[in-house]
């Protein structure tokens, strides 16, 4: 398949280089990262667009989708499938995909999950929004750069699937923090909680599967000083995506709404940047009830 892949980041560069490892022809563009393997380089976003059957965004931000999509979308030729991979508001999803659809282009949101070793493995989860014949047209490369794809609903649907799982995560995150910070101050052995909660009612991913206390359960970026798989500011912007959504929809949301609180503080104020959203936990370690 030609492809089209926009965006060749932390995130977008393996995801690039699996597709093109796959056999399939994938022209890129990025205004500053380096060149994936396998992958040709385009001078502009549109002329990455041109030729492409399925033109992949892995972008920051609704605004920079948007400004993008605009430049794209009078390039692709009819019937090619627009296929945004980038975690953005849903509202800025809705508007592209009518955009794209107008033009005569299948459109899919489909955020991700896994992080940049699910990226690099090939074992990301894609949530998907749009139309079943634009979801049938990618599920191949979802296939390829995936272990999952899940078609959720109509567009902005896997937006909303995505900030929905990680208010989870971020909420449950800052629980399992706060539990082992508590634990050290009860003298109880960290080892030793983790044994008991793991296979107890109090078990979850962030417990089994990214401990956030070092040595402790499955090797995770606790165990290499913090450093992000999925980084504070990341989980911040997932955080304020899913607020932004609640108030749209009149949600109430108050641990989502804390959760976002607690990730601005420890992000702006007190030495998260660049961290991974697990170093939460030295956050506890140092602090006292207030």
């Amino acid at each position: 398949m030609n492809i089209g892949f926009i965006g060749l980041g932390n995130m977008g560069a393996p995801m690039a280089a699996n597709l093109a490892k796959a056999g399939h022809a994938v022209i890129g563009f990025d205004l500053a990262a380096p060149t994936p393997e396998g992958v040709a380089m385009a001078a502009t976003a549109a002329e990455a667009a041109r030729r492409a059957e399925v033109v992949i965004t892995m972008l920051p931000n609704g605004e920079i989708l948007e400004a993008v999509a605009a430049e794209i979308i009078p390039a692709m030729p009819p019937g090619a499938v627009l296929c945004d991979c980038s975690t953005v508001d849903v509202e800025s999803a809705r508007r592209v995909a009518a955009e794209a659809e107008a033009a005569g282009l299948g459109a899919i949101d489909a955020p991700v999950s896994g992080g940049v070793g699910g990226a690099g493995a090939g074992t990301l989860t894609f949530m998907a929004g749009g139309s079943e014949a634009a979801f049938a047209r990618v599920t191949p490369l979802f296939e390829v750069m995936g272990q999952k794809a899940v078609h959720c609903g109509a567009a902005g649907a896997g937006q909303s699937a995505k900030i929905c799982n990680n208010m989870i995560l971020g909420v449950t995150m800052i629980a399992t923090c706060e539990a082992f910070a508590l634990a050290d101050k009860l003298g109880l052995d960290r080892r030793k909680m983790y044994d008991v909660v793991s296979t107890s009612s109090g078990s979850s991913w962030t417990m089994n599967s990214y401990c956030p206390a070092p040595g402790v359960g499955p090797k995770s970026p606790a165990d290499n000083g913090y450093v992000p798989g999925f980084a504070s500011e990341l989980m911040l912007k997932d955080l304020r995506l899913a607020q932004a959504a609640a108030e749209m929809v009149d949600a109430d949301t108050p641990m989502g709404r804390a959760a976002a609180r607690l990730y601005e503080t420890f992000v702006e104020e007190e030495g998260g940047r660049g961290r991974d959203f697990s170093a939460m936990l030295t956050r506890f370690e140092a602090r006292h009830r207030t």
